[in-house]
């Protein structure tokens, strides 16, 4: 193998994970918004934030990537209160509003 083709291989890779890193990030914001509609809550800033990354099983005992994105929420509208979302490739967890 040329070193260009393992160059050019490796770019793909990193262009595919950020690509499913986005998608990702899209379901965290939308189970996010979800547990804060069904609670009576403000989601804040309509957004999350990547807090942890690794690698788990999954039942099928297949390697996935989990991830755990935190979000901002209000319930007076004058605080800001910590939630998170857990996800296992892409597979939503669960979503929760800490108190």
């Amino acid at each position: 193998m040329s070193a260009d083709f393992l160059l050019l291989a490796s770019l793909a890779g990193m262009a595919w994970f950020w690509w499913d890193s986005l998608q990702k990030r899209e379901l965290a914001v939308n189970a996010a918004r979800a547990v804060c509609e069904r609670s009576g809550v403000q989601f804040l800033d309509d957004s999350v934030a990547l807090s942890k990354m690794r690698m788990r099983r999954d039942s099928d005992k297949r390697a996935r990537v989990y991830r755990e994105f935190s979000f901002d929420y209000s319930s007076l509208g004058d605080d800001r209160q910590a939630g998170r979302v857990y996800l296992l490739g892409a597979v939503v967890l669960s979503a929760d509003l800490i108190s």
